[in-house]
């Protein structure tokens, strides 16, 4: 083997680590691909479900939403717990417990028990997620670390594709329990590909403990507030009932930034947000999330209980937007390597704004090329946007605190997801309930309320492209290439 001189200060690597830095990438792939597949997976099959089961439309937001809340509420601990245990153990054990979770979601029989597993299905999500994030961060040196978040967030947009067509086959053609099955052999593959192809890291900067009192107001919190969006307009906004679960949120969330900024070891670092790179990439994924959501919830509920599409119809109609997703986000991500994240998060973010516009003018007589200019519109801006924003709040958080930074992120992402399905179907409820009196046929006044939520989503997309701007920082890589050659003997 032939070794040329090294820039200084740079590290050598050798061809065997290089490649295994790929394999590792596509381990953690396996199980980034199983989070998102279930969650397109689900869209697609939502109103076979709210048909076989008997759901009303605010049980039917909590199958997706209790896993998105939960998602989120442990987030936080499932970064910390990988920083502290190892990134690899807590990732399979994630892999576990959202495979055994998606078997008993898939056999459930009754609103109360999907609803029960889909939360468990959330605890899994929670461990793996972050973990994804920091062992890439830990194995990618910061000039090739654009480029992997691209390959993770294409990964993530395959499965966004292969996701409602699936959906919408294995629906139709078996039934919906198969959505939540088709996970368990995915996680089998992915727990085996862990112990092959990822080595186990850890933060060893200091003494560190689990932040019980902040995962218990931090959960409460959110779950009050999604609580009252979700069922304000059935108790009533003004009932003793909302009003009290928006005192709940109120002080759960109040105590838990408290507790954070008092903490010796807290779940979430405040000090991190001091970065305004951080504090927009992650104020950036919040908006977006917020805004994108609930229109896959609702443009699902649109398409086949609205325009009449079959499940594998409105699963195949998707596709022009997230295989749009699958060939930018790579190339975005090495862009925003050489050029900064800023203007390119910030253009995404418009165009997320522009797509919700045209989604908005959608009614009842639409047709699939009206559909297709908002589908590509936004499957353009989301891959502009994903994978940006999170190359540049990865860079901005120490490779020792990966973990948690990747929990933060996403966290933002699942809380924005589900405020943001909670605040849509708030919005249709609300808007129905007043076109049905006023003697609205329903499907004109779904259509309405489905109008007025994607304005007021659009408003949001629009906002987050203005603070990305505003605080996203140029930080291209700076770190010098290796000039190193290795030839096998």
């Amino acid at each position: 083997m032939r070794i040329l001189p090294l820039a200084k200060g740079v590290q050598p690597r050798i061809a065997g680590g290089d490649r295994r830095k790929w394999w590792t990438l596509a381990a953690v792939a396996v199980g980034l691909f199983m989070i998102m597949l279930d969650n397109t997976v689900v869209n697609v099959a939502l109103p076979t479900i709210q048909r076989d089961l008997g759901l009303s439309l605010a049980e039917l937001e909590w199958v997706v939403t209790g896993y998105a809340l939960t998602f989120a509420a442990f987030m936080l601990t499932g970064g910390k717990l990988a920083d502290l245990l190892g990134r690899r153990k807590i990732f399979v054990a994630g892999l576990v417990v959202f495979s055994v979770a998606s078997l008993f979601c898939g056999l459930a029989g009754g609103a109360e028990l999907l609803i029960a597993w889909r939360i468990v299905q959330g605890i899994g999500a929670a461990m793996m997620n972050p973990a994804t994030l920091s062992i890439i961060t830990a194995v990618f040196p910061p000039r090739q670390r654009g480029m992997a978040i691209g390959v993770w967030a294409g990964v993530s947009a395959l499965a966004l594709a292969i996701g409602p067509l699936l959906g919408g086959l294995l629906t139709e053609h078996i039934s919906w329990g198969w959505i939540f099955f088709i996970n368990v052999p995915v996680g089998m593959l992915g727990i085996a590909a862990s112990f092959l192809f990822i080595d186990e890291s850890h933060d060893e900067s200091e003494e560190q403990r689990l932040d019980v009192p902040g995962l218990l107001t931090s959960g409460v919190g959110l779950f009050a507030l999604t609580y009252a969006l979700i069922q304000g307009n059935t108790d009533g906004w003004m009932s003793a009932q909302i009003l009290g679960a928006f005192a709940v949120a109120a002080v759960g969330l109040a105590a838990f930034v408290a507790i954070e900024l008092r903490s010796h070891a807290p779940m979430l670092d405040l000090g991190l947000f001091r970065n305004p790179t951080f504090a927009g990439a992650n104020a950036a994924m919040l908006l977006v999330a917020l805004a994108m959501f609930g229109v896959f919830f609702f443009v699902s509920l649109y398409m086949q209980q609205i325009l009449g599409y079959s499940p594998v119809k409105a699963g195949a109609t998707f596709l022009p937007m997230t295989v749009l997703i699958i060939l930018v986000a790579p190339l975005a991500g090495r862009l925003s390597d050489k050029l900064g994240a800023r203007w390119i998060v910030g253009l995404g973010l418009t165009l997320v704004g522009i797509s919700l516009v045209l989604y908005s003018r959608l009614d009842a007589t639409s047709t699939f090329m009206d559909i297709l200019p908002g589908l590509l519109t936004g499957g353009l801006g989301m891959a502009m946007s994903m994978a940006p924003t999170t190359a540049a709040a990865m860079a901005s958080v120490p490779v020792d605190k990966a973990g948690v930074g990747s929990a933060v992120l996403n966290s933002m992402r699942q809380v924005g997801g589900s405020i943001g399905i909670a605040v849509m179907g708030a919005i249709v409820a609300h808007v129905l309930d007043s076109s049905l009196a006023a003697g609205d046929p329903r499907p004109v006044a779904f259509v309405n309320g489905f109008q007025t939520a994607l304005e007021v989503a659009a408003i949001i997309a629009f906002a987050g492209a203005f603070i990305a701007v505003l605080l996203i920082r140029h930080t291209p890589s700076a770190e010098p290439e290796a000039s190193i050659e290795t030839i096998a003997a």
